[in-house]
């Protein structure tokens, strides 16, 4: 069984969560896309883990986990991460953790161009998280990356970086105007943490392309959501690389291999970190509650995510582009205050309704148009089966896979790695 667990919104959908979860019955989980720029937080008996490069099954001591060439890696990041996670009692060695030789590195001038670029902005700035995603991922296409695997060509290695230090220092100094990088620096940072991580990268597409051969069960874990996909979102707010679950098999190695079943997660309501259009946002006092309810900052940044209420729109328009076969529901707790739950039904366009996702500008000038749901004003953390909830919860859930026009499977009440419902 191939399996992805993809974002069906803006990110933060609370993928690490049903990774950690569902991984229980998977053999393998792969990271396929992105970098250190979003984080899974996690909870379950060992503690509250926040992952930014490493995949959620690493919190499972049977299971193996991959880091896949559709990634860029920050080694330095890396490196303190495995040193953290250890730290709180989670073993990782070669035997768990395997990083493809064809993953891109993210070297530190990357993310210095990042900050450079959105400084220069203001503004007008796109809301990196200025981990130098954009940069290394326009250099994995320029063909000016270095590769995991190019850490055990030292020779040939060293000449590049030299290479490739004179051609960033070109826009480091003659565009921002900043002191130029030095190749021994770049040098010396490449061994200090590529030297720690040569024992676990290896060619992950064969190992993967072995293991699906032979009946294991895979699970490929997205970072962001749909609406944060280079070619499928709010463009230009978005990430540099492809979320949706049809890359996964592309970005974890094995092309030759389809997806079985996409499990999307969304949220009871929207959140969004970062810049750009976020039709159904909430401002002021009622933003603030759900804000503080949800605990809404975000993993990788700490920046306060932008909350809203759910989107049908968006969501609809997310779980067509990502494919779901079922939908994973999370944070459904965070509504137990309301009287009444605000939903995005439909968008105002040009004095008219409506109830595709629009384009482009589109989506700045857009307003929600709003209906009213009456809430349950219950604790909804004990529930652990459908009876168990309030009528008007369930009605809710209801009403949301109705609009959306999937089946919701699993729906997540805490935390905590055993408070959610399958319905």
């Amino acid at each position: 069984m191939l399996t992805a667990i993809t974002g069906i919104n803006w990110g933060d959908e609370g993928k690490g969560r049903m990774v950690d979860l569902l991984s229980e019955t998977y053999d393998i989980v792969v990271r396929y896309q992105g970098g250190n720029n979003a984080g899974h937080t996690v909870v379950n008996a060992r503690g509250k883990f926040i992952l930014n490069l490493l995949p959620s099954g690493i919190l499972r001591d049977d299971v193996v986990n991959v880091m896949g060439n559709g990634m860029v890696i920050d080694l330095e990041h890396l490196v303190h991460e495995i040193e953290k996670l250890r730290a709180g009692g989670i073993a990782i060695s070669p035997a768990n953790l395997k990083i493809s030789d064809r993953a891109v590195i993210c070297m530190p001038y990357h993310k210095l161009l990042d900050c450079y670029e959105e400084d220069r902005l203001a503004d007008a700035k796109y809301g990196s998280t200025r981990r130098g995603i954009a940069p290394v991922y326009g250099d994995k296409y320029m063909k000016k990356g270095i590769r995991m695997g190019d850490l055990f060509h030292p020779a040939s290695l060293k000449k590049r970086v030299e290479e490739l230090t004179a051609f960033k220092n070109l826009t480091i100094v003659g565009v921002y105007g900043k002191e130029p990088v030095k190749a021994e620096d770049m040098w010396a940072w490449l061994c200090e943490f590529g030297d720690v991580l040569k024992p676990y990268i290896c060619d992950a597409g064969l190992y993967l392309d072995a293991a699906a051969k032979s009946g294991k069960n895979i699970m490929f874990e997205a970072q962001l959501g749909a609406l944060r996909d280079i070619d499928f979102g709010i463009y230009p707010f978005t990430s540099s690389s492809n979320v949706i679950g049809a890359y996964a098999p592309v970005g974890a190695g094995i092309p030759n291999h389809k997806i079985d079943l996409n499990i999307g997660i969304m949220k009871a309501y929207s959140s969004c970190v970062g810049e750009g259009p976020f039709t159904c946002e909430l401002f002021g006092k009622e933003a603030e509650e759900l804000r503080k309810a949800g605990g809404e900052c975000g993993a990788a940044t700490g920046r306060p995510r932008r909350v809203g209420p759910f989107d049908v729109v968006a969501s609809r328009y997310g779980c067509r582009t990502q494919g779901a076969d079922e939908i994973a529901l999370t944070k459904l707790d965070i509504l137990d205050t309301l009287e009444n739950i605000p939903v995005t039904v439909a968008y105002e366009l040009d004095g008219k309704q409506i109830t595709e996702f629009p384009y482009g500008d589109a989506l700045e000038i857009a307003k929600p148009v709003n209906i009213s749901m009456k809430g349950w004003k219950k604790d909804l953390s004990g529930c652990r089966k459908k009876e168990d909830l309030p009528k008007e919860a369930a009605d809710y859930i209801a009403f949301i896979e109705k609009s959306v026009g999937v089946k919701i499977k699993y729906v997540s009440v805490g935390a905590e790695r055993d408070a959610y419902i399958v319905l």
